[in-house]
């Protein structure tokens, strides 16, 4: 709770200076700074260029018009950094089929290509789940309510990542 009313308090203070440096984008500017220092271990490299706006974007609106903020947990992931997780989930786990419910091989995963976001806290999910469509950000599956990846349409639900695609019948 402090944290996050340091946070708004900050991002007004900044403010003023955003508007000197970027007169047309200064509430998105300022929003980023401060939510920068909140989260200070998020890094946004990596990300593609337009899953970077939409997620910058996202967090400014959540920011300015809710007053919620969303930090970032893990963004892009090198191909290598994802192997690693996905085989301490096949330990974990047991199996394959086990380890691909919460973690995909890197040819699989829009993590490495820098198209998927794990976002916190709780409540900044729960807002970019209801409001994430207007930047094109998505979540997709049951069990990872913090999972959001960048798509030019709503994606179908899955129940977990490897999960085959839900047939519907008509």
């Amino acid at each position: 709770m402090v944290f996050e009313l340091a946070t708004k308090v900050l991002a007004r203070v900044l403010l003023p200076v955003a508007k000197v440096r970027e007169p047309r984008a200064a509430r998105h500017r300022a929003a980023q700074w401060a939510l920068g220092l909140r989260f200070p271990r998020e890094s946004l490299a990596g990300l593609r260029p337009e899953t970077r706006r939409a997620f910058e974007g996202a967090r400014a609106e959540a920011f300015w018009r809710d007053g919620q903020l969303i930090g970032l947990t893990s963004g892009h992931r090198d191909a290598a950094e994802q192997y690693r997780l996905y085989q301490e989930s096949v330990q974990r786990r047991g199996s394959h089929q086990e380890a691909r419910k919460w973690v995909l091989p890197p040819s699989e995963s829009e993590h490495v290509r820098g198209m998927a976001l794990d976002v916190r806290p709780t409540e900044g999910a729960r807002w970019l789940e209801r409001y994430g469509h207007r930047w094109n950000l998505f979540s997709r599956y049951d069990n990872e309510p913090w999972h959001f990846e960048l798509a030019a349409s709503r994606p179908e639900r899955q129940p977990h990542p490897g999960a085959a695609p839900v047939r519907r019948s008509c």
